[in-house]
Order: C-alpha cells, then sequence, then structure tokens
C-alpha cells in the first residue's frame, strides 16, 4: 500500500507548518533526532525552533541582541530573558546574580557570565520552572520598534472575553469554583507553583518529604530536587504494597504525593482508590497531573486535591500556545489558601491567553473524538503482526484502575505507545505523520519518546539498564493521536505491512 494521503514533513518546519508560535519541530527521520541530541549533523542546522522550553526561539534571540546592544552589554555577559521582574528576582536569589546595569523593559532580564557554568544552570533552572519569556510577546514588542516589519496571523477571542473564556471552560470541566483556578506561562510553571506552595504550608506541619509516585517527567522531578533536600520515588506505581509500607515509619513527614494519570508514555494507572485511601490515612494531599488524560475522560474529583494541567497539549490542540493551569479541588481543605499556590505562577501574557482562548472552544468535542480515534487504532493494532506491545489506557495492565475513574465508555486517553518486531528506524523514517516533540495535538504526531526524553540513558550501559529496571523500551513510538479520518490513520500504518 504505497498512497498515503499524509505527507512528511521536512526536518526543522515547524509543527504546526509555517507557524512561528509552533512548540514543536520536524525531525522525520531517527538519524535527525539524533543529530539533534548530538548537537552536530546536517539536522542541527536545519533546527531552528522547538519546544520553548528547551530551544531559544528566533525571536527571543533577536530580541536578545537587541537588549545586549540597546544596553551595551559586554559580550562576557549572556542576555538571558524572563517572562517577569519577579522571575528575574527568583534566578537572582537562587544564583546570587545582580545586573551590574540598570535596565528598564517590560519583561525580565538578567545578565549571565559567559564560560561559567552558572549560564548553564540559569538555563537549567529557568527551563524546569517554566518562566520563559512568551513568543508573541517578542514578537509585538519586536514590531512595535521595527525589528520585525510583519505579524503571524492567527484566530483569537477578543482581549476581554480571553481569560474569562479559558477560566470557565477549564471550571466547567473539572466542576470547580473559578476562584481555585489560575493560568501560568506554562505547565511547568503550575508545577512549580505547587510544589513552592506545598513546601510553604507543609513545613510548618514539619512534613518535608515529597513522594513522587512514578517514573515522573523529567522536568517534573527536577524541580522537587531544586525545592525539597528529602524526596522519595517509587517508580512502579502498580506496586502500590511498598509505597504502603513506607507510609508505616514516614506517613506523618510526607507533604504531599505527586503522580501523572496515566503515566508517560507507558499510560500506565495508579488504583487510585487504595491510593487516595492511603492519602487519607496519613493525611497527605495528593497532586495529579491530569494533562494526558484531561477532565473530560476522568473523575478526578473524588481523589485529588490539585490538579496540574498542561494546556500546551490536548486544550490548545494545535501546538501553539505555552500555557498551563492550577486546578485546587473545592473539597480540599488546600483550596482554602489558593494564594499560597497561585502566588508562585507567573502571568500567562494576554495575547496567548486569547489565541487559547480560541481553540479551548473545541477542547471537549477535540478529546472525545481523538478518544474514538484511539479505541479504533488499538483494535487496528492488535491485529497487527508486526507490533510486539501496545501500550494504552485500558491494556490488561490498566483496566480496571482506569475503569474506575473513567467518565464513559468514550475516554481514552488519547496516546498509544507500541514496540515493533521490526527495525524500529525503518518504522520511525517510513512513516508520513507528523514527527516531533509534545502531544495532544489535532495532527497525528509521533515521538521516539526515549530518544527525545531521554537520550543520555541510551548511550551507556548504566543508563540502558536504568531504562530496563523502569520498563521504559529504548525504541519504543508514542504515538498522540490526532483527530483526522480515523480510516486514513490506520490506512498509513497499514503500509508498513507491505
Amino acid at each position: 500500500m504505497d498512497k498515503s494521503v499524509f505527507k512528511g514533513v521536512e526536518c526543522g518546519q515547524t509543527l504546526p507548518v509555517n507557524n512561528i508560535h509552533a512548540v514543536s519541530v520536524s525531525m522525520p527521520i531517527l538519524q535527525d533526532v539524533i543529530d539533534y541530541e548530538e548537537g552536530y549533523g546536517e539536522a542541527v542546522e536545519k533546527i531552528k525552533s522547538g519546544y520553548p522550553r528547551f530551544t531559544m526561539h528566533p525571536y527571543l534571540k533577536i530580541l536578545a541582541l537587541h537588549i545586549k546592544q540597546k544596553y551595551k552589554v559586554s559580550d562576557a555577559y549572556e542576555v538571558v530573558l524572563l517572562s517577569s521582574q519577579d522571575a528575574v528576582n527568583i534566578v537572582s536569589d537562587k544564583y546570587y546574580i545582580h545586573n551590574k546595569i540598570e535596565i528598564k523593559e517590560p519583561f525580565g532580564v538578567i545578565l549571565v557570565q559567559n564560560g561559567t557554568t552558572q549560564l548553564q544552570k540559569v538555563l537549567m533552572f529557568i527551563q524546569h520552572v517554566g518562566c520563559n519569556l512568551s513568543s508573541r510577546f517578542a514578537e509585538d514588542y519586536l514590531y512595535n520598534i521595527g525589528l520585525i516589519d510583519t505579524k503571524h496571523k492567527e484566530e483569537t477571542e477578543k482581549e476581554e472575553l480571553a481569560k474569562d473564556i479559558v477560566i470557565s471552560t477549564l471550571a466547567k470541566a473539572y466542576n470547580q469554583p473559578r476562584k481555585n483556578i489560575t493560568l501560568s506561562p506554562s505547565g511547568m510553571n503550575a508545577i512549580y507553583g505547587v510544589v513552592k506552595g506545598l513546601r510553604s504550608i507543609q513545613r510548618r506541619n514539619g512534613r518535608d518529604i515529597l513522594i513522587q509516585l512514578g517514573w515522573l517527567y523529567l522536568d517534573t522531578m527536577n524541580i522537587v530536587k531544586h525545592h525539597y533536600d528529602q524526596t522519595k520515588i517509587f517508580p512502579d506505581i502498580k506496586n502500590l504494597d511498598l509505597l504502603e509500607e513506607y507510609l508505616k515509619d514516614n506517613g506523618y513527614k510526607i507533604t504531599a504525593i505527586i503522580t501523572e494519570i496515566p503515566t508517560n508514555p507507558l499510560l500506565q494507572c495508579v488504583d487510585t482508590k487504595r491510593l487516595k485511601s492511603l492519602c487519607k490515612k496519613y493525611n497527605i494531599p495528593l497532586v495529579v497531573d491530569t494533562t494526558l488524560s484531561t477532565a473530560y475522560n476522568l473523575k478526578l474529583e473524588d481523589y485529588a486535591d490539585i490538579c496540574i494541567e498542561s494546556l500546551t497539549k490536548f486544550a490548545c490542540g494545535n501546538a501553539d500556545v505555552l500555557m498551563g493551569a492550577i486546578i485546587l479541588n473545592k473539597n480540599s481543605k488546600l483550596s482554602y489558601m489558593n494564594v499560597e499556590f497561585f502566588k508562585h505562577c507567573d502571568k500567562a501574557y494576554i495575547k496567548d491567553i486569547q489565541r487559547l482562548a480560541f481553540e479551548i472552544k473545541n477542547y471537549e468535542s477535540r478529546v472525545k473524538k481523538i478518544s474514538s480515534n484511539t479505541k479504533a487504532l488499538v483494535e487496528y493494532f492488535k491485529t497487527c503482526s508486526y507490533i510486539d506491545k501496545i501500550y494504552y489506557c485500558l491494556n490488561s495492565e490498566n483496566e480496571l484502575n482506569y475503569k474506575q475513574i473513567m467518565k464513559d465508555d468514550n475516554s481514552y486517553t488519547g496516546l498509544i505507545s507500541v514496540t515493533f518486531k521490526k527495525s524500529f528506524e525503518i518504522i520511525y523514517n517510513n512513516l508520513n505523520f507528523a514527527k516531533g516533540p509534545s502531544l495532544g495535538t489535532e495532527f497525528t504526531l509521533l515521538m521516539p519518546y526515549t530518544y527525545l526524553a531521554h537520550y543520555e540513558y541510551i548511550k551507556s550501559d548504566e543508563g540502558l539498564e536504568l531504562l530496563e529496571k523502569i520498563g521504559l523500551p529504548k525504541d519504543i513510538l508514542r504515538i498522540s493521536v490526532g483527530s483526522e479520518n480515523i480510516n486514513d490513520i490506520i490506512n498509513e500504518f497499514k503500509r508498513l505491512e507491505d
């Protein structure tokens, strides 16, 4: 079967195509991914954009150069741009950096000495805290001073309505009052706000150990490391016996338990009822990252004290807005302390909110269409001789746990991860879907997960042993199922049968 309605996207092109605010970038062959991770090769020359927390946006590069020239900054210093002056204060206090010259701008600027380990530490911290300057802010600034002569055309909601639309949509989806929800410039910034808030509240109670349940997203674990001297990781979410035993001695020292439901990319689902029972026994808040499941697929109101969502994913649906949200459960005592969490989050830029407000109106219908496509694609994969293992929310390992919190029969998490009996590289290279980081898009998006998220592990025997220990295959393909015609999606995979 040679015909395909999907067309491969050339390396380095933005995803979505020709969108300056895209948060993903095309890496159509596996060698592109390897080149990108190694920092050399043809792909590095082509890839000029990417996920904003990892890759400096082209407009931010222009803006940084402008600031350098405007304030006559010495070449000995790197100009680092942040979302606000508050973000500058956080970085300055942590790394004892204070600008030698006064810089007055409507965004954050910090000058870090070049050629030092401090610069890399600062950039990594900003990545983890998620306080990057918005590309739309940079676009407006550069346009207003004449450094660019056009702005990207896109559909948005009116400024005066935008925030209300986003907050109201989330409030209805999560069945929570609007006052219990805040927006942040990224999902990681939302996690930062929660981690900081919990630390402030719970250390008064002598609770200073934060538990990570499951092998969480790398930057989530990094944020925790930055703010907690004591953490405990339970990589296997299916083995709650270990957690229960640990809590017998340490239950009243625990700040919170943070987890993903389901996990990324293996789609594992914890026994939420049993986990909540353990939390209640020791009065431990449960924090759930709901990005993958969304509030339209799972009922978590009886379990999660706090939900965190990266709105960049399914809420946006087009991979062109970076934003996050904290949702406090009205049934939790923590909801009365919303200021303790919200005050640590930076403000999302209004143009980003306007764009998201336009996109989020289709949130529920998008999630349900993707769910039905996911269900059909799983059924097809079950018939495929070239598939080794299928990871999805309702496989035999997850079915009981996932079903107990499903909203309805059409509530599949829109991700499938698969391993193959054929060459991973050949399969990856031959599929014509969009390929790059991120998920939750209306277009089907493939990601060689371990190569992009944990490349350092696949380069050493020790790393490969760790991957085996946590059950994460090196050659695993994560499929963010789109809302295209399901027959077209299946037919594209059928090309692998030849």
